[in-house]
């Protein structure tokens, strides 16, 4: 198979779809692949390392639409890359359509077969190749989180582990998953008074077996969240409810409740956002400020440390990517179920039912695009 990799054009990001690693395993199994220039400049990787590994490298993302079969990217496609996808392109990348009906259309009239990473499941009903990215994210978010929370970028002036004698910030993670998990351990880390909140019960005795001592956790009611929210200093947003719009937490009216100058952390940005009064942002500009309270949304949080991002991701991706290549994806997807999890838009078709519920589109069945 030829695969293709552009340059990722989001603003302010960094990373790149495929590694030379991936880029070596993927030639070595029989494959041509084909980078478009400078395209993993941003995560430290030259034109160089992709030819040493048997890649070639073109002067344009044109050039990598027109002969690949399939391309390797990170985050969805922008409206210029939509357009040169074509019938029978696959295209292997995050997606997140769920919030977006534009994107979502465009992939239809593509006739391109589109198979999204943060859909791909596995045995143990978790998200392979949303976690590496939810582990990165969870970990920024405290750290972009404390520097939201610095007087000079509008936040309430306060340290997150406080100093002898001044107690330390109050931080509520809601969302007892891979991102607030993480971001639990790091603001924890930190020195920060943590709650974690979720809906869960297994989920919180888990947390509390394995970190009872480094934070707290608590039951996700209504009730619970505002009254919690209300005491934190920083909020982070880590609900996941895969391929389907986030769930809003915190309503705008609720802003007034909170302290002047908290910080929201959104990291289900991505998804539509979990606070009602989120709107992605860039690493260029990344706060804002609703009725006195701080929010940090930026949509690709982990192209602030693209290297990092980029490593991780690829060791997620290779081995779905290169069964994509070896065997097709139809046949690829047959072997392996939770691949086809992954699969949400084949041939003007939506496959995957929450993007559907949250449009209002139909959906075809993916077992039976198999057979389309």
């Amino acid at each position: 198979m030829h695969i293709g990799c552009p340059k990722e054009i989001k603003p302010q990001e960094f990373r790149v779809g495929l590694t030379p690693n991936a880029a070596h395993e993927a030639v070595n199994s029989g494959h041509t692949v084909t980078v478009e220039t400078n395209a993993g400049n941003g995560a430290g990787f030259l034109d160089e390392d992709y030819i040493a590994a048997g890649a070639q490298i073109v002067g344009t993302a044109a050039e990598v639409f027109a002969v690949a079969e399939m391309v390797v990217k990170v985050k969805e496609p922008q409206p210029i890359e939509r357009k040169m996808l074509r019938e029978g392109q696959i295209l292997f990348t995050y997606l997140h359509l769920a919030p977006d009906p534009e994107q979502t259309k465009d992939l239809m009239e593509s006739g391109a077969t589109c198979i999204a990473y943060e859909t791909v499941t596995d045995d143990r009903g978790g998200l392979p190749l949303l976690a590496p990215m939810s582990e990165v994210a969870g970990r920024l978010a405290p750290q972009v989180g404390a520097w939201t929370l610095q007087k000079a970028n509008g936040g309430r002036g306060v340290l997150m582990g406080g100093v002898p004698g001044v107690g330390p910030a109050r931080v509520l993670v809601i969302g007892g998953g891979v991102v607030g998990t993480h971001a639990a351990k790091i603001a924890a880390g930190m020195g920060a008074d943590v709650t974690v909140l979720d809906r869960s019960l297994p989920r919180l005795r888990y947390l509390d077996d394995v970190f009872g001592g480094q934070f707290k956790n608590s039951y996700a009611s209504a009730g619970n969240t505002i009254e919690l929210a209300r005491e934190a200093d920083l909020i982070i947003g880590a609900v996941l409810i895969p391929g389907a719009a986030a769930p809003k937490l915190i309503s705008r009216a609720q802003l007034s409740e909170l302290k002047p100058g908290a910080a929201l952390v959104d990291v289900a940005i991505d998804q539509g956002g979990c606070f009602e009064t989120s709107k992605a942002t860039t690493h260029q500009d990344p706060i804002y400020d609703v009725d006195g309270i701080m929010h940090y949304c930026v949509a690709n949080m982990p192209g602030a440390v693209a290297r990092t991002s980029t490593i991780a991701l690829g060791n997620a991706t290779m081995p779905f990517m290169l069964a994509l290549a070896n065997k097709g994806w139809r046949q690829a997807c047959e072997d392996d179920p939770h691949l086809l999890n992954g699969l949400n838009v084949h041939a003007g078709k939506l496959t995957y039912y929450a993007v559907g519920m949250a449009l209002g589109i139909d959906v075809l069945s993916p077992a039976l695009a198999l057979r389309e």
